[in-house]
């Protein structure tokens, strides 16, 4: 299977001299095209900031990050913009969302950039996608005139306009009652089986069980990983326990 990210001996710290702390302490993964993973872990384990290093948004200390062959610790910001762009998307627990803009238009903005001459060609992509989420006739509501489970299909739908190679999750069900994370986490799947890769960052073990692979971290490190069979919709009670008992096992 294709690696679409590869991190190797990723060091990240904040702070100077006694007060320095290596949030990521020597971090390697790989994520392969199409892949569904998770990573956890307790407040601070560095697992949003690994998230941010993958993805471009934030720089590192010293290792390497590639993306699809490309190496990102060596681009320039407006390299790194571009890339984020235009291959990959981001849903965040609060979806970023202009108050002065109605939903439609928060979906399409970030795709405007250097596409301007064909709005309502980009109009029409969004209003596609708001369909196939199940939001369609929202387009002229206000952002604080949706739900929350709407807003963050919203959300969704701005991450996917220019077809991403990749979705990053942070927490994108944290703000959610059960049924709308359970609803996003169907959302983000089928995402996933058209074959984009999905990289989640979650307290939850239910969110994380529905993915196929989790990566537990633990001060700095991934101190663990599980693997679990592609979920059916059968098995949820058996994928949440084999996940709780890995958490136990390596104590977080």
């Amino acid at each position: 299977m294709k690696k679409i990210i590869i991190g190797d001996h990723i060091v990240k710290s904040f702070g100077v001299g006694e007060e320095k702390h290596h949030v990521l302490d020597g971090v390697s993964v790989e994520i392969n095209e199409g892949e569904f993973v998770a990573v956890m872990g307790p407040s601070g384990s560095g697992k949003s900031t690994l998230m941010y290093a993958l993805s471009g948004t934030d720089g590192i200390d010293s290792g390497k990050v590639m993306f699809d062959n490309k190496d990102l610790s060596a681009a320039s910001e407006n390299e790194l913009s571009d890339l984020r762009r235009t291959t990959m998307g981001f849903v965040f627990q609060q979806p970023t969302m202009l108050k002065n803009l109605n939903i439609l238009d928060n979906i399409i903005l970030p795709s405007m950039r250097g596409n301007r001459k064909n709005t309502a060609e980009t109009a029409e992509k969004a209003r596609t996608l708001m369909t196939r989420v199940g939001i369609s006739g929202l387009e002229n509501r206000d952002i604080t005139q949706v739900s929350g489970g709407q807003l963050q299909r919203a959300g969704i739908c701005r991450a996917l306009m220019n077809r991403p190679r990749i979705i990053f999750g942070d927490e994108p069900t944290g703000a959610l009652n059960s049924k709308s994370a359970q609803e996003i986490m169907d959302l983000l799947a089928e995402i996933n089986a058209d074959g984009t890769a999905v990289m989640l960052v979650t307290h939850d073990a239910k969110v994380a069980a529905r993915t196929e692979r989790i990566m537990f971290m633990r001060d700095g490190k991934i101190a663990s990983e599980l693997r679990l069979p592609k979920y059916e919709g059968t098995d949820m009670d058996d994928r949440v326990e084999k996940v709780t008992a890995k958490m136990r096992e390596i104590g977080i």
